[in-house]
């Protein structure tokens, strides 16, 4: 929390301290040529904010309709509010940052970072591992096994391999179970005439 605080100071005072030397180094731009670069960036970046947020709802609308979740673009929304909020900020520092959440080149690869590094140990973290999927099969995490069984060598999970059922037709299924077990085709007691 700290950190964040230290950020929104640290911001603002970034862009004083550019604008004041801006105005000193460059004599042909006054006060009231900076205030303008300032009202002028933010309404560029508005403009751009606004026609990126009307080509992500095009793309959630599209997703959505194919039966897919919309995860990308609901963090490009995300990403779009917060770069239309540094945008309206006035200063040059804000302005950089909303630009480079606006533009589509810069937005992806903050976007894979945000899921990578944010939302998705969040998730983890939230739901003991099913958002990523990796999820504890056997015993309990911190502990040894339950029950007294032993522990499987990989952190117990298991791999069934490629051989383990097929699917020959619609009606029919096989499964492995690695032993040798005899065919009990005299077994008059078998009522599942599918099963083989």
């Amino acid at each position: 929390m700290l950190r964040w605080i230290l950020a929104l100071l640290v911001i603002p005072f970034l862009d004083a301290v550019l604008l004041a030397v801006i105005v000193t180094q460059f004599g042909f731009l006054s006060w009231v040529g900076m205030v303008l670069l300032v009202v002028l960036t933010g309404l560029v970046g508005m403009l751009l904010v606004r026609a990126e947020g009307r080509r992500t709802i095009g793309k959630m609308q599209r997703s959505m309709a194919q039966g897919k979740p919309p995860t990308n673009e609901l963090l490009d929304g995300g990403l779009l509010i917060a770069a239309g909020a540094f945008l309206l900020t006035p200063g040059l520092v804000t302005d950089v940052i909303g630009f480079l959440l606006a533009i589509p080149v810069t937005r992806i690869p903050i976007r894979a970072a945000l899921k990578r590094f944010v939302i998705v140990p969040y998730a983890d973290k939230k739901t003991g591992g099913f958002a990523s999927g990796n999820v504890w099969t056997f015993g309990f995490p911190d502990q040894g096994g339950a029950g007294g069984a032993t522990d499987s060598s990989d952190g117990g999970t298991y791999d069934l391999g490629d051989d383990a059922y097929s699917v020959d037709d619609e009606d029919s299924y096989t499964i492995d179970f690695g032993d040798d077990r005899t065919d009990d085709a005299n077994d008059d007691g078998d009522d599942d005439p599918l099963a083989q």
